[in-house]
């Protein structure tokens, strides 16, 4: 579907809703004829899709907090 922006300001919560039922998969907003944005819906992603994505992906090194005075040091202006 494609809407100049003078519709896309009038209809804007009903291309919004059309988006969210399916009815349309994509809407491009025009300006005198060019396309200039594409409107899509971003589907929820549950939290639990999210949270432990990378669980088994890497391992961190044993000595991974070996230098953290240090760090702690130079993110808080101290000396090295």
């Amino acid at each position: 579907m494609q809407v100049q922006v003078a519709e896309a300001k009038r209809d804007f919560s009903k291309l919004i809703r059309l988006l969210e039922t399916g009815k349309e998969e994509a809407i491009t907003v025009s300006r005198n004829g060019k396309p200039i944005v594409r409107m899509v819906y971003i589907p929820d992603v549950p939290v639990s899709n999210r949270i432990g994505i990378a669980e088994g992906k890497f391992k961190a090194p044993d000595d991974f907090d070996a230098n953290n005075e240090e760090i702690y040091a130079m993110l808080a202006g101290g000396d090295q």
